[in-house]
């Protein structure tokens, strides 16, 4: 878990501290969760699925995280616009966890775009898979 928590908060520090994403969300666009009357556009963290990925020799965890980005007026493009720059912005990307932990990878998985039908918010979601040790 504390890798996991590390991940997190190396990953804000990358999206957060570009200024053509900051540009598209806004400065309360980063949140960790979707509220119930969200400023939209908004980036929010989804799922995480951490799992032990030791060797014989070092100790190491597997990540595989989501990260969404939901949009309304501006539509399925918007939120596809930010999803492109995130993914500019993370994948294989040599982010410094810290607290001893080290990044070995962080690749672009996958990706689906819906349209929510309670909300009709629409959600871009990308898929990573991280390797900590």
């Amino acid at each position: 878990m504390r890798a996991g928590n590390a991940l997190l908060q190396a990953i804000y520090a990358q999206l957060a501290g570009d200024a053509t994403l900051v540009e598209l969300v806004g400065p309360r666009g980063f949140v960790d969760r979707l509220l119930p009357r969200p400023v939209l556009p908004c980036v929010a963290y989804g799922e995480i699925d951490s799992r032990d990925y030791s060797t014989g020799s070092e100790k190491g965890e597997e990540h595989f995280l989501n990260i969404e980005v939901w949009s309304h007026e501006g539509g399925r493009k918007l939120a596809q616009t930010i999803a492109v720059r995130i993914l500019t912005l993370l994948d294989d990307a040599p982010l410094v966890l810290g607290d001893g932990i080290a990044l070995v990878s962080l690749f672009y998985r996958s990706s689906r775009s819906v349209r929510e039908p309670k909300s009709k918010l629409f959600l871009t979601e990308i898929r990573f898979r991280a390797v900590t040790e």
